[in-house]
């Protein structure tokens, strides 16, 4: 047995527990995969050392039908091997190494192995709760781990499966802990369950106008268990995501839990999540700092605020009419995107008062290296050229250092970003930020 009143204790009471007043449970999606390898043991662990109270793992039945952590299909974009997992053994999948982060042909490959379920189920046993996704089709194995683990009140299993063949596993599996996902495609099967309804329910829905996102059926769900949102991406909560989020919480956590009734949210964004819950603060600008948001360039046009070298907005986004700078909408971060070599763009910042300051930039690339650029302060000559590094993905974004800090005077500057030319250039910038820093 478990030690009494672990964390993992405390997340199983407040996921059972739909009172009013409940407080919103944060889910770290694949772990934390920004501190380590997507599914990793080590990314299981830094999500709960981060906060969260349960954390999502995807599960696989390896050719010896040994239950492993694994999205996809086959291994070759989070590992340096090649294949179906359903076609390798476990020992095979043992030699390969997780590549870094979300993975990527050109993401780094880490020491971390490919774990098995019963490795992260222990390693959880006394941290949280783990949502078992894609588990449903091998229950009965993934079942058969958790008893072995004695962590049958840890692992989670979710479906959309009808409801008889939920009621049937959960018969046969009493201590089973189950949520079921729910879409205006099977909106229906909240009435099937009747007075026995399990204790949460995750509602995906791409359009406001859907019968799920409606206040009764939301509210209709509340009143039994949990309401939970993914926020990862824009279809899942129609465009309430952990990016929109960061610009305006009300676009996104803020807007789920007072709109919606969410009680918990599935996260890329952990910490920045547990700091909005705890503290009512996103992604706040540093002391002293200043923050200039990609898309919100000099006036002025071509030649004079930036230069492109293609026509029109190649990008998806929210571009300035009559402009030629690409703008994307990457999941609710509103970016300048496809970069490419010898374009540069100029902002306007307002430096609060003297001092040395670093540029920062939030980018991303799943590429390595992902480009270069310069940077020139008030008309002057470009500083040291600063190499983008791999995020891992083109949505996933990370506060790059520029390592060029420059003194400033209070009042008015303009900071130019040149990219070089002649170097490949492939990256996505959300925003820019001068910090201060000492000399």
């Amino acid at each position: 047995t478990r030690p009494a009143n672990t964390p993992a204790d405390r997340a199983l009471r407040d996921f059972l527990d739909h009172r009013p007043n409940v407080g919103v449970m944060t889910a770290a999606h694949r772990g934390q995969w920004r501190k380590a390898p997507e599914n990793s043991l080590a990314a299981v662990r830094a999500g709960f050392a981060d906060g969260a109270e349960i954390v999502e793992v995807d599960v696989r039945l390896t050719k010896d039908k040994v239950p492993v952590l694994m999205h996809d299909a086959t291994v070759d974009r989070t590992t340096n091997g090649t294949g179906r997992v359903a076609d390798l053994t476990h020992a095979q999948l043992r030699g390969l190494r997780l590549r870094a982060g979300l993975g990527g042909r050109q993401a780094a490959v880490t020491g971390e192995r490919i774990p098995t379920l019963a490795e992260a189920m222990q390693a959880s046993r006394t941290l949280g709760l783990v949502n078992l996704d894609q588990a449903w089709k091998d229950r009965e194995a993934v079942w058969r781990v958790l008893e072995e683990t004695g962590t049958v009140r840890n692992g989670l299993f979710k479906s959309k499966a009808p409801v008889p063949e939920v009621r049937e596993f959960l018969g046969r599996h009493r201590n089973a802990l189950y949520m079921h996902l729910v879409d205006d495609a099977n909106a229906e099967s909240v009435a099937e369950f009747g007075k026995s309804r399990p204790p949460a329910f995750e509602v995906v829905f791409d359009d406001v106008r859907d019968r799920v996102a409606q206040p009764a059926f939301l509210q209709g769900l509340r009143a039994t268990g949990r309401v939970w949102f993914n926020t990862m991406r824009n279809d899942y909560a129609a465009r309430f995501t952990d990016e929109a989020s960061l610009v305006a919480p009300a676009r996104g956590w803020g807007g789920l839990i007072a709109g919606y009734g969410a009680t918990i949210l599935q996260t890329d964004n952990v910490e920045t999540l547990r700091s909005y819950l705890t503290k009512g603060v996103a992604d706040p600008v540093p002391p002293g700092a200043v923050r200039v948001q990609a898309e919100n360039y000099a006036p002025g046009g071509a030649g004079v605020a930036y230069h492109d070298t293609d026509t029109g907005n190649r990008g998806d986004g929210p571009g300035r009419r009559g402009d030629h700078v690409d703008v994307c909408d990457h999941d609710g971060a509103v970016v300048v995107c496809w970069m490419r070599g010898a374009e540069w763009i100029t902002y306007g910042v307002d430096v609060p008062k003297d001092g040395h300051y670093t540029l920062k930039a939030r980018a991303s690339s799943p590429y390595a290296p992902a480009g270069t650029y310069r940077i020139a302060y008030d008309g002057g000559r470009p500083g040291k050229a600063v190499q983008v590094a791999n995020t891992t993905a083109h949505y996933a974004f990370a506060l790059q250092d520029s390592h060029d800090p420059r003194h400033l005077t209070r009042g008015r500057h303009t900071v130019r970003v040149s990219l070089d030319a002649g170097v490949f250039q492939n990256w996505n910038l959300d925003y820019l930020q001068l910090e201060p820093v000492r000399p």
